[in-house]
């Protein structure tokens, strides 16, 4: 008696090995892919290309070009009020209050707001000793902004001069040269008010 003739019932529980079958895809997904390739290939041939503004969103190349400094070479303007929050926010604030009885706020401040040329000497070189703002009286010391060009000095006083409700006028770098040239000599911050007041 052979094998498989010995265990009749192991040989019908057994199922058949799976055979390799070819199945094509379903017509729908054929008919899909088609009509996908068709709208790609209509897409291509009828899409303009290397035209002008009245493709897209109607900018030309000249209008999406970063503007250009109005003499060649030449550099931007310094930002005031950058400058300002970068350099003198810490200690008079960013609305221009100051600290009360610490540091003096700039906001309606007769120093701010009066001769140009006592606040661009005092950002040039700097106060050191009582000072008196809006009728308080302030004890401390501000650093010296000569190292800042005169652009850029210029860009601070005009900002601080036309921010917080003051409405002075603007000043321009020329008036910082001239004041930095007639106070070259000067090595020390100006004493509080009264050497400011000795400007005026």
């Amino acid at each position: 008696m052979t094998e498989p003739e010995k265990h009749p019932a192991a040989l019908r529980r057994e199922q058949a090995d799976p055979s390799e079958q070819t199945k094509p895809l379903p017509w729908i997904v054929t008919m899909l892919l088609g009509a996908m390739a068709m709208w790609g290939a209509f897409y291509i041939v009828t899409t303009p290309f290397g035209e002008g503004s009245g493709v897209g969103d109607g900018r030309s190349v000249s209008a999406l070009a970063p503007p250009k400094a109005a003499s060649q070479g030449a550099a931007p303007a310094p930002d005031g009020q950058a400058l300002f929050m970068a350099r003198c926010s810490a200690c008079h604030q960013a609305n221009g209050q100051g600290v009360t009885g610490v540091f003096p706020p700039l906001a309606g401040s007769e120093w701010v707001v009066g001769p140009e040329r006592v606040l661009i000497a005092a950002l040039l070189h700097g106060i050191s000793g009582e000072i008196e703002v809006r009728g308080a009286k302030y004890q401390g010391a501000m650093p010296a902004f000569a190292a800042l060009s005169d652009a850029e000095i210029a860009a601070v006083a005009t900002y601080i001069r036309g921010a917080w409700g003051n409405a002075a006028s603007a000043v321009t770098a020329e008036q910082v040269a001239q004041v930095r040239a007639s106070t070259r000599d000067r090595t020390q911050p100006y004493e509080g008010g009264e050497a400011l007041k000795a400007l005026q």
